[in-house]
């Protein structure tokens, strides 16, 4: 880890935070938690919500996609995700759903707003963001797609998001 340069847990919650958080909206794939813990990690976000029914750490599952980074990255349960992002919209975050709907903005066009945080929020790997959290939430981004599958894996999507969003945030 030192030749990689690589912080250590302890160093690294405590350095400064991408204005990011996570919000994971009853996904259900242990593996896929662990993919969004490590690229969480990655990015050094703020945090990671996990709300419904998506696994929440300790599980060897998650760990097995997370390498460690469960234990690196600040995340918090919410029974309903209603009830975090209504929380996360009173703190100021600008609410977008990662997902395909009426309305979404391509994430060529998304301009997340500088110097407001941001909350993202990716849906069940089935039936996506949740209605009654799409509603509360400021708009939808889409990935646009060409091929013949029209959805990308959780994990994937929010790797793509994240880091266009970042960009934009001119954070890298």
């Amino acid at each position: 880890m030192a030749e990689l340069n690589r912080l250590a847990v302890d160093d690294f919650k405590s350095t400064p935070k991408s204005p990011v958080v996570l919000v994971l909206d009853n996904v259900r794939s242990m593996h896929n938690v662990g993919a969004i813990f490590r690229t969480a990690d990655a990015f050094a976000l703020e945090k990671i919500y996990l709300c419904g029914y998506t696994p929440r750490p300790p599980h060897r599952e998650i760990t097995k996609t997370a390498l460690g980074s469960e234990e690196s990255m600040a995340w918090e349960y919410a029974a309903e995700t209603t009830v975090a992002l209504a929380a996360l919209k009173a703190a100021g975050y600008q609410l977008a759903a990662v997902e395909q709907t009426t309305g979404s903005v391509a994430l060529p066009q998304f301009r997340p707003e500088i110097g407001r945080p941001l909350a993202l929020v990716l849906g069940n790997e089935v039936f996506g963001v949740d209605d009654a959290a799409l509603a509360l939430c400021d708009l939808a981004v889409e990935i646009p797609q060409f091929g013949t599958k029209h959805s990308l894996n959780v994990g994937v999507a929010a790797g793509v998001v994240l880091w266009d969003a970042l960009v934009k945030l001119g954070v890298v």
